[in-house]
């Protein structure tokens, strides 16, 4: 009698922390042995909605861009899945990326103490963990990876179509003389006197090490104090002849592209320039613009391609969906609606008969009180879901 009365209150204190752990964190999708969580649907909804403020938008305008945006915020989520366990099957291994990746936010942050940038992190992110960033971040790498080797690689343009192009839009290519460049910032505000002897020996050092080879955009991530332009690698918009100071001006207007400049003098520091590009004014050589074009014909090409091998790896996978969520990539004909946790069996199917359709690939459902993806190495828009990027302090201006 006592053992009848001790399993069945184990039963309801199971049942009742079940049932309390899906409240909290409720399953949404299973793909795979890995899960999204309502939870996770949120956060990506308040990331998106950060975005689009940031954009100007408000009001309706901005209700009505949310609302365009989740309908396929399910969707990019089991995208990026999908993407990260296929990534895990071809053994692309991203850890040397997610380290390097993480090293520059932390540099951004000039937070040297682990235990205060990890808490800087969770106030620029609206609570995000060290740990929940590394696996966007990892995600984010793995996707790009995946789509790179498995979809773009395998688009061509061919040279006859670039040409087509450059003769049709031809007046798209008439160009006021303008230049690209990327800097790096070393940063003398509220500094001392040796602190700013310091800070030229350090933008120095700089050049010398740019000038013997090392990816300028790589310099600029790890070492600029401008922080807005360091994420992109220190790039700036182009400029025509009459936006830059003037002594700036007389000395990349006559470089020649790849030249880096020595240390410019300042009011907040020194500054790098590297010139990525010069356009002479007049009708632009199809060779100056091959790329552009090219770009241009391509991006068309990739998306339908792109959604093509999406729905090839939802065929393959197991996926169930639950009941007033929808997956607006869905595979035609792909049964994914939910099944009881209880009827769902061990693993029985081998991927040649997933392949051949023989049979439905049914995997092990996560226990009561996992609430994320249980990756193998620890692992995001990105095309899915983009790492959030905690708020660096404010950029210096761009030189004028």
């Amino acid at each position: 009698m006592l053992r009848r009365c001790l399993a069945g209150l184990l039963v309801l204190v199971s049942s009742a922390l079940y049932a309390e752990v899906r409240l909290v964190e409720q399953i949404v999708v299973k793909v795979g042995n890995d899960i999204i969580t309502q939870t996770e649907l949120n956060r990506r909804r308040q990331t998106i909605e950060a975005e689009m403020r940031q954009q100007g938008l408000k009001g309706p305008q901005l209700q009505k861009a949310l609302d365009d945006k989740e309908k396929d915020a399910l969707r990019d989520q089991i995208d990026q899945l999908l993407l990260v366990q296929r990534g895990k099957d071809l053994n692309i291994n991203v850890d040397s990326e997610v380290t390097k990746r993480l090293a520059q936010i932390q540099l951004q942050s000039k937070i040297t103490d682990p235990d205060k940038f990890h808490e800087w992190l969770r106030e620029q992110s609206d609570g995000m963990t060290f740990e929940d960033l590394k696996l966007q971040i990892r995600n984010q790498i793995m996707t790009q990876r995946v789509i790179g080797q498995e979809v773009g690689s395998k688009i061509n343009v061919p040279r006859p179509e670039i040409e087509k192009y450059y003769e049709e839009h031809k007046t798209e290519f008439v160009r006021d003389e303008q230049i690209f460049l990327r800097q790096i910032l070393i940063s003398t505000e509220g500094k001392g006197p040796d602190q700013v002897v310091a800070a030229e020996k350090k933008a120095k050092e700089i050049v010398a090490r740019a000038r013997k080879g090392e990816k300028f955009g790589e310099l600029a991530r790890d070492y600029s104090d401008d922080a807005e332009t360091a994420r992109s690698g220190g790039e700036m918009p182009a400029f025509k002849k009459g936006q830059l100071r003037t002594e700036i001006e007389e000395v990349v207007f006559k470089a020649k592209k790849g030249f880096v400049t020595d240390p410019i003098k300042m009011a907040n520091g020194f500054l790098i320039l590297r010139v990525e590009d010069r356009y002479e004014a007049g009708q632009a050589a199809l060779s100056d613009v091959e790329n552009e074009i090219t770009e241009v014909l391509y991006n068309p090409r990739m998306m339908p391609k792109l959604r093509d091998y999406l729905t090839k790896l939802r065929e393959e996978a197991f996926l169930e969906i639950r009941g007033g969520f929808v997956d607006s990539g869905a595979a035609p004909g792909k049964d994914t609606s939910w099944k009881d946790p209880a009827q769902l069996k061990p693993e029985t199917t081998t991927k040649e008969e997933v392949a051949a359709r023989k049979k439905r690939k049914i995997l092990g459902v996560p226990m009561p009180g996992k609430t994320k993806a249980s990756n193998s190495d620890g692992t995001p828009a990105a095309p899915a879901t983009p790492a959030v990027t905690p708020v660096p302090p404010a950029p210096a201006p761009a030189p004028q």
